[in-house]
């Protein structure tokens, strides 16, 4: 297959953003080609779809979802809170593959989604991810583990005895330095240096988390709890991490993230708040007045700045108005930082940089056809392509958003 269209977005980490003119080749639900008009032969027999001024730009990947199955609104298995910290349990067996929520957000751009246990516990459990297109879950499925599921403060203080800031740190520094340890022992037996260890499945997630294979996905907010998981996950402990929410002066540790690695995915709110004296002390928030968090991390030079709905807290399909709103309270969009923020950003934070997120040779066919650039709010995606199906068109199925 070969699209043709006027206006290609690559969103490619390092290199030619913009393709005008260009064309795309896909062959087995990968990307085959891109190149422009004339210049990236089309082999012989492709079907051609010529899109005209509509632009093509990579699905979009969302880090924190709970709408892939039954949402935290319904009876569902994403807090199971019998221990504060519950590292071997597992999200995907709640997949729904073609639920109401996976159908809106594939017409909202969203082809992949991180489906994570809630915040009632230190950690939840595992992630998984999976695309939003198809009806059956092996067809859906990206990895599983795709993540493991961290939450400091702002929920589980809640759980049991109700714990406190301390408790909850120091329970998840032990919990994380005993599955290192785990791990590091399963390393030393393959590599000749060790017994081989007694199997714990428990535990077996920090050996993904070591291989670099997989990230921690982290509810933390506030600049003191952001603050704690940047220099207990990523720099004491070696474990790759990124920050989900990072809000409520959470930028303020940008140069520290920055230094460490560690992205932020910012959501579902896209400003600090400020509507309450009591809100900014609870947050122990400095800064008065309304602040945009994706340009409060930007000012501090970070690049891995994305963004999530928290689905359902906001529809899933409603990603891009978050990116979009990030731009209307200060983000610098000159080199599309929202819409990489949709894509490339994301993949790579995930740990998916060399399969998702931007209109690569080898990629995942994960395409959008938009009229417009995909985070402004008044665009609309007429057909989506996941693995080089053609998932949704607006025509065909009718348009949903």
């Amino acid at each position: 297959m070969a699209i043709l269209s006027d206006k290609i977005l690559t969103c490619v980490w390092r290199g030619e953003q913009v393709i005008d003119h260009g064309v795309l080749l896909v062959k087995d639900g990968k990307i085959e080609g891109v190149g422009r008009q004339g210049s990236l032969e089309i082999p012989e027999g492709y079907q051609q779809i010529d899109v005209g001024e509509r632009w093509l730009a990579p699905g979009f990947v969302e880090l924190h979802s709970h709408s892939a199955g039954a949402s935290l609104y319904q009876v569902n298995d994403l807090n199971d809170m019998v221990y504060l910290a519950n590292p071997g349990l597992r999200s995907s067996p709640g997949v729904e593959p073609a639920v109401q929520a996976m159908k809106m957000a594939i017409a909202g751009g969203v082809t992949t989604v991180l489906y994570i246990p809630g915040s009632g516990t230190n950690i939840g459990g595992q992630g998984v991810l999976v695309k939003t297109a198809f009806e059956r879950y092996e067809e859906n499925l990206v990895r599983d583990p795709g993540s493991l599921k961290l939450a400091q403060w702002g929920n589980p203080e809640d759980w049991g005895i109700r714990v406190g800031m301390a408790f909850e740190h120091w329970n998840t520094r032990n919990t994380l330095t005993r599955g290192v340890a785990y791990a590091k022992r399963w390393e030393d037996f393959e590599n000749g240096k060790g017994p081989e260890p007694e199997f714990d499945l428990q535990w077996e997630v920090f050996r993904h988390l070591r291989r670099g294979e997989i990230a921690i996905s982290t509810h933390t907010q506030m600049y003191q709890v952001v603050l704690m998981t940047i220099t207990m996950v990523a720099r004491d402990l070696g474990l790759p991490v990124f920050l989900d929410h990072s809000t409520i002066g959470g930028w303020m540790t940008g140069e520290l993230a920055k230094k460490y690695g560690v992205p932020a995915i910012v959501g579902p709110r896209s400003i600090d708040p400020n509507f309450s004296r009591g809100m900014i002390n609870w947050a122990r928030n400095k800064h008065e007045g309304t602040r945009g968090i994706a340009a409060g991390y930007q000012s501090k030079g970070m690049e891995m700045i994305g963004f999530n709905t928290d689905s359902p807290i906001i529809a899933q399909e409603d990603l891009l108005v978050n990116a979009a709103m990030g731009v209307r309270y200060g983000l610098d969009d000159s080199n599309m930082a929202a819409l990489r923020g949709l894509t490339i950003v994301p993949a790579i934070a995930c740990k998916q940089g060399s399969r998702l997120g931007s209109l690569e040779v080898g990629k995942d066919a994960d395409i959008l056809v938009a009229d417009g650039y995909p985070p402004d709010p008044r665009t609309t995606f007429s057909i989506v392509f996941v693995n080089g199906r053609r998932a949704y068109d607006a025509n065909r199925d009718g348009r949903r958003w």
